[in-house]
């Protein structure tokens, strides 16, 4: 872990974000960063690239592998982007302008638990970096890297293992939202630039260190991996309402090659400050699901045992007429990113079913059950 100097710190005291449908939050800073508007068409390949005009920018993989002996793994890799309001005009090296946040997760059953490392240093020296252009987003050995032909390149020296992965799209990417323009509270300004790739075919090798103290994988348990992933991307500048504490996300890939994402804002009374879902089918058609057509309603919780805190592990989505229920691959994927974001959360690798048949691999995000977000202007 890279520790930032205190004044940065100081300077950048919250920053709380996760995967895909959040917004971060941030101290006020008198620089104005590009807002997000719902006539901006999203143009490819050069939106996968960053956008460094904007407050907040989050690249996140999420997927289910498959090892040689049938048994299930879940991963996922997140780089954030945070500009911090410093100066534009500073000209030095060292002017932290831009902060690059990174972190990664190994949900394995075998060990109960889910294994993670995060890494934040300030943008520079060709040591942490996001291009503009095309996704190409660093930090120290943990990079994520978009080729010419489209397919991503992972690769992640973590603690206590290593990812690297290849994902190779399928499908087109999915536009969330209004075509990329994607509402996340009751005010038009509440919003982010978002789309997916979901269906993402994944070959690779994973490696796991034989003990806590073995870093790096080294002299490890190595295998081959297949499976699927789903990657979002999104950027704004904005935070959620003042009245929201946290969001349940859901990234699906379905086994007859459809894709679902619904996320449901939480407010502090319990209700709902905003939902959203999409459904994309085998033959590309997208339903959109809004406000009381999406729901999100707990079937089974999990408390843990370093924090304390209750997660609806298991849960019934519903979009439109349709119920989807999810059932984790381990209760135990609760992440601290304490030592950078700030935020502990649960996110982890879920199986989607209905009447008893399993329908696909999907990755469920839930945050702000331990403590509402800090959210500030």
């Amino acid at each position: 872990m890279r520790r930032l100097p205190s004044s940065l710190n100081q300077a950048w005291r919250w920053v709380v974000m996760a995967c895909a449908c959040c917004i971060a939050s941030t101290p006020s800073i008198a620089v104005e960063f590009a807002t997000v508007r719902p006539d901006h068409p999203l143009i490819f390949p050069q939106d996968t690239g960053a956008h460094p005009a904007f407050r907040t920018e989050w690249w996140y993989a999420t997927g289910w592998l498959n090892q040689p002996d049938g048994k299930p793994l879940g991963f996922q890799i997140t780089f954030f982007r945070s500009a911090t309001g410093h100066d534009p005009a500073d000209p030095g090296a060292f002017a932290p302008s831009q902060l690059i946040i990174a972190h990664a997760a190994l949900g394995d059953p075998s060990l109960g638990r889910l294994v993670h490392d995060q890494k934040i240093a300030r943008q520079g020296f060709d040591l942490a970096y996001a291009k503009t252009d095309n996704t190409d987003v660093k930090l120290d050995a943990w990079h994520l890297v978009r080729a010419a032909d489209g397919h991503y390149i992972v690769t992640v020296n973590a603690a206590d293992f290593t990812l690297n992965l290849s994902l190779t799209p399928t499908q087109a990417p999915l536009l969330q939202g209004d075509n990329g323009y994607s509402r996340k509270g009751p005010l038009a300004t509440q919003a982010s630039y978002y789309y997916s790739e979901p269906q993402l075919r994944v070959s690779g090798k994973v490696t796991r260190a034989s003990n806590a103290s073995n870093a790096n994988g080294k002299g490890g348990l190595s295998a081959a991996v297949t499976g699927s992933a789903w990657l979002d991307h999104e950027w704004s500048s904005t935070v959620l309402s003042s009245d929201a504490t946290g969001w349940d996300w859901l990234g699906a890939n379905l086994s007859d090659g459809s894709a679902l994402m619904a996320f449901k804002v939480r407010g502090q009374n319990g209700g709902t400050v905003w939902s959203h879902a999409a459904l994309r089918d085998a033959n590309g058609h997208v339903s959109a699901f809004d406000g009381d057509q999406v729901d999100f309603t707990p079937r089974r919780t999990w408390r843990s045992p370093r924090t304390g805190t209750s997660y609806p592990v298991s849960e019934t989505v519903r979009t439109g007429a349709l119920t989807w229920q999810l059932d984790p691959l381990m209760d135990d994927q609760e992440l601290d990113s304490s030592q950078s974001t700030g935020a502990v959360y649960w996110e982890g690798a879920v199986l989607v079913s209905r009447d008893g048949k399993t329908l696909g691999h999907a990755f469920l995000e839930l945050t702000g059950y331990g403590k509402a977000l800090k959210l500030e202007r």
